[in-house]
């Protein structure tokens, strides 16, 4: 049974940082790729980054610059780092999981899209005001 857990959401004023980490249970972690989707009200869910097999990551433009998606092996636990946080990164975000690598611009990269992702957590809110 595969299970994913999220933790470290909360409440950030703008510039602020917050750690959000997922911990994976229940299937083959390191054969997939794994990423941190958000909704936000009214909105389609969004992908923000994602990482490969071995860890490799990939970033929405949003992320580019202030968020880093980190894989620990040993713990099966998947982190993003939000450093600079924007009023627009209010959100839920999910973590997501036994995804697929897409070819974009001549490159094998991990998908950050909602429909290539198997599993999901139940969703952690960040709040920046």
């Amino acid at each position: 049974h595969v299970q994913l857990v999220e933790s470290g959401g909360g409440s950030s004023q703008s510039g602020g940082s917050l750690t959000l980490s997922c911990e994976a249970s229940g299937y083959t972690y390191d054969s997939y790729c794994m990423a941190w989707f958000r909704q936000a009200p009214g909105k389609e869910r969004e992908g923000v980054a994602a990482v490969d097999f071995d860890g490799s990551p990939y970033y929405a433009d949003s992320a580019k610059g202030r968020f880093t998606i980190s894989k620990d092996k040993a713990k099966h636990t998947l982190s993003l780092q939000m450093n600079n946080l924007r009023p627009e990164d209010t959100a839920i975000y999910y973590c997501a999981a036994e995804g697929i690598l897409q070819y974009v611009h001549g490159a094998w990269y991990p998908t950050t899209s909602a429909t290539d992702y198997v599993k999901w957590g139940q969703g952690t809110q960040v709040t920046v005001s």
